[in-house]
């Protein structure tokens, strides 16, 4: 079984070859990264975090956080864009899943490249407080994005919005602890539509994820005092999975 390796080479991004292969003008390096859509909820809103490129091609415009897969570094291209979540953005993500793989001779005007892309959600309350060359952007009034960012915010918004119908994925934009109607609303606001709440309350059940804090309630409400909830260990890393979606 075939199989490929990194080999050394002067340029400043990894270079991958069939084993007993050379590289050479005829067989041009191949430039390999990983992007990370990293999404949160800020004012009720789908935001994605852009990092503003300091160097060509494309300096000065906002693009996904991303970077060279280090191959004497990196065990998987999972931990080259947790890596790479840490270096740019200082964070560690609770949900990081892999989107897609984008490649091709025309993304990057430097070669042929080839990007794993990975999606997370984390609480705004995770982010930095300095984000000096970052900026959140809602996914629905994007600037103009470097290489074809915009395309993979589009799949990733889109991936997460379907997911969220039959998962516990809208969790991780919470905060650790959470009333049930602090949830539904990160729902909807994903979604971006309204959620029968009955319906909402009886799928949540089935998600079977959260477990009450004791002790701790909302109070200062008109309402009565809602209970706080937080996820159960077992998926503070991996999804509870429903058998149906919201609207089924």
């Amino acid at each position: 079984m075939l199989c490929c390796k990194a080999v050394q080479s002067p340029h400043p991004f990894p270079v991958f070859a069939m084993p007993g292969s050379r590289t050479a003008p005829d067989h041009p390096s191949v430039i390999c990264t990983v992007d990370v859509v990293l999404l949160t909820l800020s004012a009720g809103e789908l935001k994605v975090l852009l990092h503003q490129r300091p160097q060509e091609p494309f300096s000065g415009a906002w693009a996904l956080p991303g970077g060279y897969i280090h191959a004497q570094q990196d065990v998987s291209a999972w931990h080259a864009a947790a890596r790479v979540l840490q270096d740019k953005v200082g964070i560690v993500s609770p949900y990081l899943e892999q989107l897609a793989t984008y490649s091709g001779p025309e993304r990057d005007p430097r070669g042929w490249s080839v990007s794993i892309v990975y999606f997370a959600l984390v609480s705004e309350d995770l982010l930095p407080a300095d984000q000096r060359g970052l900026k959140l952007c809602a996914v629905s009034h994007l600037p103009r994005l470097a290489f074809d960012h915009r395309d993979i915010v589009d799949l990733a918004v889109a991936r997460v919005r379907s997911k969220s119908q039959y998962s516990s994925l809208p969790v991780y934009l919470c905060a650790e602890q959470m009333t049930l109607p602090q949830l539904q609303a990160v729902y909807e606001a994903v979604l971006g539509e309204p959620i029968n709440k009955v319906s909402f309350r009886r799928k949540i059940d089935e998600l079977g994820m959260l477990e009450p804090v004791e002790g701790a309630q909302e109070t200062g409400q008109a309402h009565r005092p809602a209970q706080f909830y937080r996820l159960k260990p077992e998926f503070r890393r991996s999804l509870s999975l429903a058998l149906r979606g919201l609207n089924a």
